[in-house]
């Protein structure tokens, strides 16, 4: 079994000889005819669900047995190097870190539990995965106080919860670290604290983030450069190895999580979806006559079958150039992706986008798939943080229309989405990027795979699965601006 995994950059998996995999032997090729392209979509064994590689296989791919992991399991692949979140505190952000509209106030006793369990871990009570971590810290503390400073009556702090902090913040002020005061109580309004109002950072990269913070956390907004300037001061974010948290991580988590919180607007989203284009230079041009970029959900599925991959694989046999990119593994779902996928059918995952560029011209493939991992690594370096403030952040929306690689034909993008409103922001996007056309697609958990099931009687309210908007164009608009901005990266 000859299986193409890193010498050279491919997604083919060829059959020289049998092979044992789970007693099963069945060859499947599918060819086309020359005059569209003549491409294999593939020459593999179909291996069951739960295949097992014997260890002479395992000997001859030079691979071990932890690196074989099965895709129906898609938390095999988190990194056993991330600390956990706690669970308590966990479930209080899921509740209070979202919308002036979905936001769920803590009861009395929810209130209370959380509370003593952030005290007791600033203490040092708790340890290992019952840590409160600084980013949750953060992100918890950050949600609490827009809500007292910009959400409706509604979805303000409830009585319960007045009641759990007048208890407890004369303990918390003394033990919480001054980064986390000021995100709680950032102009002293909230809780008369005299921290907050002085809190400066700790040098000048955290200066501009507080000085951002403080906009956000009163409920405001930023412009395109600001934000764009606070991303790169403080990405890659670097996690100290010891596991000790800096408090450059509570104030990440508090902006990132403050900004979806208070719903970002175009400038902001453009900002965070243009921010690291130029990380690893210009990105290179295929010389394609055309080019469709997939943007599925970075953090995968794990209800619903992911089509895309096989779709852009037959779709590229026809001379019709596809692009994929994601992540192996993405909370807070963790779901099953498509770079999970490739591994486990032997594929090289760790392509730089000039590898890339060059598969995309082979005629003889014309599909590639880069993983963020290479493409955009100070944007991967969140993973851990974003575990930790438990919603999806702005990013979920940005990464998914990227132009890792451009074409010098036409180019289309196709995103998926699940909550309404953001499918004209997705929209704008791509608009941004000066393709061609451009796609969303409200398929199951929004990802591109649509369903042929009846919308069910009880399902919410809101836009149907299946949903599709989208734009054409004859030329590019790369001439044109968009609020004073230049349409193009």
């Amino acid at each position: 079994m000859e299986v193409l995994l890193c010498p050279e950059p491919s997604l083919s998996i060829r059959i020289a000889e049998p092979c044992r995999l789970n007693r099963l032997n069945i060859r499947s090729s599918l060819r086309f005819p020359a005059e569209i392209g003549g491409r294999w979509i593939a020459r593999a064994r179909l291996p069951a669900v739960k295949a097992v590689i014997d260890s002479a296989t395992l000997d001859q791919l030079g691979m071990t047995e932890s690196e074989i992991r099965n895709p129906a399991v898609s938390s095999t692949y988190r990194s056993s190097k991330l600390p956990k979140p706690n669970q308590t505190v966990l479930e209080a952000q899921a509740r209070v870190c979202t919308g002036p509209e979905m936001t769920k106030p803590l009861s009395e006793e929810q209130a209370f539990k959380v509370f003593d369990t952030i005290l007791r871990s600033v203490r040092g009570e708790l340890k290992d995965e019952d840590r409160v971590s600084r980013a949750q810290l953060g992100a918890f503390f950050a949600g609490m106080t827009i809500r007292a400073n910009a959400f409706p009556e509604a979805t303000q702090w409830s009585e319960g919860e007045k009641r759990a902090i007048g208890t407890f913040w004369p303990q918390l002020v003394r033990a919480l670290p001054p980064d986390v005061v000021f995100i709680a109580d950032p102009e002293g309004s909230i809780m008369g604290s005299s921290i907050g109002p002085q809190f400066v950072g700790n040098d000048t990269t955290e200066m501009r983030l507080v000085g951002a913070l403080r906009e956000v956390l009163a409920g405001g907004h930023l412009g395109y450069e600001e934000v764009q300037g606070v991303l790169r001061d403080v990405l890659p974010l670097n996690v100290e190895e010891d596991g000790k948290d800096s408090s450059k991580e509570s104030l990440v988590s508090a902006f990132l999580i403050g900004q979806r919180v208070n719903r970002e607007t175009d400038r902001e989203l453009k900002a965070y979806c243009l921010a690291f284009d130029d990380e690893l230079g210009p990105p290179p041009v295929a010389d394609v006559r055309s080019l469709t970029h997939y943007g599925e959900p970075y953090d995968g599925n794990t209800r619903f079958f992911r089509s895309t991959l096989f779709v852009a694989a037959v779709r590229s046999c026809y001379g019709e150039s596809s692009l994929l990119h994601g992540v192996d593994w993405m909370p807070p779902k963790g779901g099953i992706t498509e770079e999970q996928m490739l591994k486990f059918m032997g594929a090289n995952t760790h392509l730089t986008p000039l590898q890339a560029k060059d598969l995309l011209e082979d005629k003889d493939l014309g599909f590639a798939y880069l993983s963020q991992r290479e493409a955009r690594p100070s944007l991967y370096s969140l993973i851990q943080l974003r575990e930790h403030i438990k919603k999806r952040p702005p990013l979920a929306t940005t990464e998914k229309v990227q132009q890792l690689v451009r074409a010098s034909g036409r180019e289309a993008v196709v995103a998926g989405f699940y909550h309404e409103g953001y499918e004209e922001p997705l929209l704008m996007l791509m608009r941004r990027r000066g393709v061609h056309s451009g796609l969303v697609v409200k398929g199951e958990e929004g990802a591109l795979s649509m369903t042929t099931r009846l919308k069910s009687g009880n399902a919410s309210k809101g836009l149907p699965v299946n949903y599709c908007s989208g734009f054409r164009s004859s030329t590019t608009a790369s001439a044109l601006e968009v609020d004073g901005l230049p349409l193009l990266s």
